[in-house]
């Protein structure tokens, strides 16, 4: 058979569209999707007979393409093209928040209460009780007020958006003093300067990188200030010969010249992380008792539930901040603000270790991995793998440095890149660590159900 001949005999594509397995693709894609996938099929085809003509010997001749070949390449064509492209991931790198792979996962209650208002319709911005518009703040402002003290609450899109909004609403075209020591910048290009001074807020830096005093923004006050601006510096840690003034401080200096204290928190931490073994992180409780007049912090990072930008504090500032345009621009849906109030009601009721992913994870015991671990060991072919002392990073640009003491899977290979990346472009995909050579699997972010699946992965990829 000649090329020519090899060419001659691909079915048109109406011809193949008429093969068993392409009904189907039909009844899962739609037939659009797999007339397109389809012709790229027969082109592909094409392709590789013209390719395998000019570069074989005389003597070897073009082979007939089949249809269950073309349909094949059809199947391929659709998961390349047509497929999601998020899709989900184990995490076996052992970074809680780990931020490329979407920080908090979320409790089977938040996800219920996401689903069920998507399903149907809901009491989004009706009152109930009155049969008029009402507001879609309402729903977790009371859940975010009895469990920080804040009089006020309101939820955005993010905490970048919560900062922004807050700046704009209170300290356009005002000054806002701010230690050199937290002008930060987080992952994303999210810096602080850049932010104030897209709201409109004029940026007064005092003190040094390391040393900042309540004197220094007491010097810095004039007739166009209107608050003191604390940024927790989330994502790195200062040590050494290094100052900061106080909340408290900051409140008193700030409330005896009329001015408001603005209190960015980042991650944001309704627990205290001290209990678990980690450095303290200041909670959005401590925050407001010390007086700030406005908090920011994150909904999806220590919170443990959906994305999302808290802002908490006085009544009469999230009435103006409420006003403002920007707000609507940076908005959550029906969906986050089912989530959050889900996620909220876990710490109401006592139940954030137990429900909540991120918490359940930190506070996961050693002996408990070490079991897994071991088990995951076991099932691997001998030698290949053994376990190892370790630390789980906390990520998602909260608690920088610090860690919790866990059990490792170290799988020994000679090539550890080429392994993780078989992980990773798996199905499920796996990301793990790479370190001294070897691959490195945590498994204190592997959901327990996970296990087996885990296990199996790692099998097909090993031999």
């Amino acid at each position: 058979m000649t090329v020519y001949d090899a060419l001659r005999a691909l079915p048109s594509v109406d011809c193949l569209l008429q093969q068993d397995g392409f009904a189907a693709l039909f009844a899962v894609h739609g037939r659009a999707v797999v007339v397109e996938a389809a012709r790229a099929a027969l082109e592909q085809a094409r392709r590789t007979l013209l390719k395998q003509d000019a570069q074989s010997e005389a003597s070897v001749l073009p082979q007939h393409v089949s249809d269950e070949a073309l349909l094949q390449a059809a199947t391929a064509w659709i998961a390349a093209h047509v497929s999601p492209t998020l899709q989900p991931v184990i995490n076996a790198s052992g970074v809680v928040l780990h931020t490329n792979l979407g920080r908090a996962p979320l409790s089977a209650a938040v996800l219920q209460a996401m689903s069920q208002v998507g399903i149907g319709y809901s009491n989004l911005e009706f009152d109930l009780a009155e049969g008029r518009r009402g507001s879609r703040y309402m729903h977790a402002e009371e859940l975010l007020c009895r469990l920080t003290g804040a009089e006020a609450a309101v939820l955005v899109n993010n905490n970048a958006g919560a900062v922004l909004l807050v700046l704009s609403a209170l300290a356009s075209g005002k000054h806002v003093i701010v230690s050199r020591g937290q002008l930060v910048e987080i992952g994303g290009g999210f810096r602080i300067p850049e932010v104030m001074a897209q709201s409109g807020a004029l940026l007064v830096e005092v003190g040094t990188t390391n040393r900042t005093y309540v004197q220094d923004y007491a010097r810095a006050v004039d007739d166009a200030t209107v608050a003191y601006m604390r940024v927790h510096t989330s994502n790195f840690a200062q040590t050494g010969f290094v100052h900061q003034a106080s909340l408290a401080e900051l409140v008193q200096s700030a409330h005896e010249r009329n001015l408001l204290v603005l209190d960015d928190l980042g991650s944001g931490t309704l627990l205290d992380t001290a209990a678990y073994g980690l450095a303290h992180e200041p909670t959005v409780q401590e925050s407001v008792t010390a007086g700030a007049d406005i908090v920011t912090f994150s909904g999806d990072k220590l919170l443990g539930g959906p994305q999302a930008g808290i802002i908490v504090g006085r009544r009469d500032l999230l009435s103006t901040i409420r006003r403002h345009p920007l707000i609507r621009a940076l908005r959550v849906d029906k969906a986050t603000i089912a989530g959050v109030q889900a996620n909220l009601l876990h710490y109401l009721r006592g139940q954030a270790e137990t429900e909540i992913p991120v918490w359940r994870m930190i506070t996961m015991s050693r002996d408990e991995i070490s079991a897994r671990a071991a088990a995951l060991v076991m099932a691997m072919p001998e030698g290949v793998a053994t376990t190892i002392e370790g630390r789980s990073m906390i990520g998602g640009g909260s608690l920088p440095e610090q860690s919790l003491p866990t059990t490792l899977v170290g799988i020994a290979t000679g090539d550890p890149d080429g392994l993780a990346a078989r992980l990773r472009q798996g199905c499920p995909a796996v990301v793990a660590r790479v370190q001294e050579g070897r691959v490195l699997l945590d498994l204190r972010t592997v959901f327990p159900a996970q296990d087996a699946l885990l296990t199996t992965r790692l099998r097909e990829v090993l031999s």
